[in-house]
């Protein structure tokens, strides 16, 4: 995960201690924004391919995890609206994980953070991702040889 880039949106700071020192332990360059409205414009404004990940709490002022999910996945920019994002948040039951796949999240973590947990859930979205990626070069290549 050495040299992955992630936005972690965490409102309360603890939280957001707690996790930004745990992942720079692992090489991961996180970048913190306090609020739904702050993540959604931080990717709208970086170029696409700044971020790798988003850890999204869902209870935020402004604009909860949900919608920001939402409205990220609405973007534009194909690259930046495919972002994987994955939900931490204090609601474990599974009608809390079955919203936020509805709402567009590719993970969910329960808090308190386990930090095995999270690495694990971390690498596991980012390799579907990395195969989803590496799946439609393929295509792609595939097209352009029978061209």
């Amino acid at each position: 995960m050495s040299g992955k880039h992630v936005l972690l949106a965490e409102d309360n700071d603890l939280n957001a201690e707690i996790a930004v020192t745990v992942l720079e332990e692992t090489g991961i360059v996180i970048e913190r924004v306090e609020d739904g409205i702050q993540c959604v414009n931080r990717v709208a404004q970086m170029s696409p391919g700044t971020y790798d990940l988003i850890l999204m709490d869902i209870q935020m002022p402004n604009m909860d995890g949900y919608k920001a999910t939402r409205c990220i996945r609405r973007l534009d920019d194909k690259k930046k609206a495919e972002i994987p994002i994955i939900a931490m948040t204090a609601n474990a039951f599974a009608e809390d994980r079955k919203k936020a796949f509805d709402a567009g999240m590719n993970g969910h973590i329960a808090k308190p953070i386990d930090i095995e947990k999270l690495g694990a859930v971390i690498l596991s979205v980012l390799n579907k991702q990395e195969n989803l990626q590496n799946g439609k070069n393929n295509s792609m290549n595939a097209n352009r040889l029978r061209s």
